[in-house]
């Protein structure tokens, strides 16, 4: 087979690419690993910034969004059983769209089936060969027959386990790398939302956030232990904690059920320079990780469609390798500024095993300071909202 771009991953963000490009006559081959009803299982982030939203609009896929999503104008921060609002439609003029990742991706599956797109599911031992020249193509096998796809270039979107990173040699990747001291347990219900907003919580007895998906669907998190796994906490568990750690208002309206998802993930903050390597290039988790904390896990990819997109339709409309070039660049620039909120905001909210009395009274000071200043409430609503392209 042969394509222009061959994309290694059918997530979000894999196939946002090869939506844009389709739509612009640019031919793509998706290869997942998995099966689509397994993509489509996974419960990931739901909060979208302004500039994605737009992105899912310009690939024809913003028809749903629009009519379910939900406009959050801002978000709660609640300490020492207090709490106070940051209006991000009064700070930066632009909201947060709330609709999860799992409905983005079956939006871009439709369309992509519907415009007859190229996606193979169920591929194993993927290699890219000779991405550092002017030849690349892939090996697979499905099915225990080997496949190959000649094309101009690859783009790698296979998360953080996958082979596109690897593929870089170690003598040209350098890789930035903090592992936090303990995990999110996230719960999903059918319930409804306890706030209309998000409410982030910094307790004495660890972190904690209600979310939401839709009006009857509900995700909290609480931070636990890395030694924990989602069977040490019956439902019960789970909601007594997750009380006594967010305001007195808030436990008493909050409606609990049955989990429908129980898990646990760790936090990392990530980054791999450069995204680029010859005619291959790094995109969202395949070249970072973020904590969840900020929000910008689904988003930062956001970010590095949308400069290789423009990239490589700069590149085949117009014989110009500018953007292209430039990609790394650009990408890392805009990421680095996402790893920084997203560290701030774990360290604002979270404790820490080996925090002490001094460090414990300085965040208390910075979230005083950001309660009573807007200034400082106006930097945290421009990186919530996104950073400009």
């Amino acid at each position: 087979m042969r394509t222009q771009v061959a994309i290694i991953g059918g997530g979000p963000s894999g196939l946002l690419l090869s939506q844009l490009l389709h739509r612009k006559g640019i031919d793509t081959i998706v290869l997942e690993r998995k099966t689509k009803e397994y993509v489509l299982g996974r419960i990931r982030a739901g909060i979208l910034e302004t500039g994605f939203v737009e992105l899912l609009r310009e690939a024809g896929v913003g028809e749903r969004l629009d009519k379910e999503g939900f406009v959050h104008d801002g978000t709660v921060i609640a300490y020492d059983g207090a709490q106070f609002e940051i209006n991000f439609t009064e700070h930066t003029g632009t909201p947060v769209i709330v609709y999860g990742q799992t409905e983005v991706t079956r939006d871009l599956y439709d369309a992509r089936e519907a415009m007859g797109g190229k996606i193979v599911f169920n591929v194993e031992q993927v290699e890219i060969h000779d991405a550092d020249s002017d030849a690349p193509y892939v090996t697979y096998t499905v099915d225990g027959e080997e496949q190959r796809i000649d094309c101009e270039f690859v783009a790698g979107c296979d998360g953080f386990h996958g082979v596109s990173r690897q593929t870089i040699p170690l003598s040209v990747r350098k890789e930035y790398e903090k592992v936090y001291p303990f995990g999110w347990l996230g719960v999903l219900s059918e319930t409804p939302p306890v706030c209309d907003e998000l409410i982030y919580a910094n307790s004495d007895r660890g972190f904690a956030l209600c979310s939401m998906r839709n009006a009857n669907l509900s995700r909290y998190y609480i931070q636990c232990s890395l030694s924990d796994s989602a069977e040490d906490w019956t439902d019960q568990m789970f909601w007594n904690e997750l009380k006594r750690r967010i305001p007195p208002e808030a436990a008493e309206r909050l409606v609990t059920g049955p989990a429908i998802e129980k898990s646990i993930a760790p936090l990392r903050s990530f980054v791999t320079e450069p995204m680029r390597w010859g005619r291959l290039f790094l995109c969202g988790d395949a070249a970072h990780i973020v904590p969840p904390t900020g929000a910008k896990g689904l988003n930062t990819a956001g970010s590095d469609i949308h400069y290789l997109y423009h990239g490589l339709l700069q590149y085949f409309q117009e014989g110009d390798s500018e953007g292209i070039d430039r990609y790394s660049e650009k990408a890392l620039a805009r990421i680095w500024k996402a790893e920084r909120f997203s560290w701030w905001m774990t360290n604002l909210l979270h404790r820490f095993p080996e925090q002490t009395a001094f460090d414990l009274k300085m965040q208390r000071a910075d979230l005083d300071f950001l309660r009573g200043n807007k200034a400082a409430q106006s930097v945290l609503a421009q990186n919530y909202v996104g950073l400009p392209y």
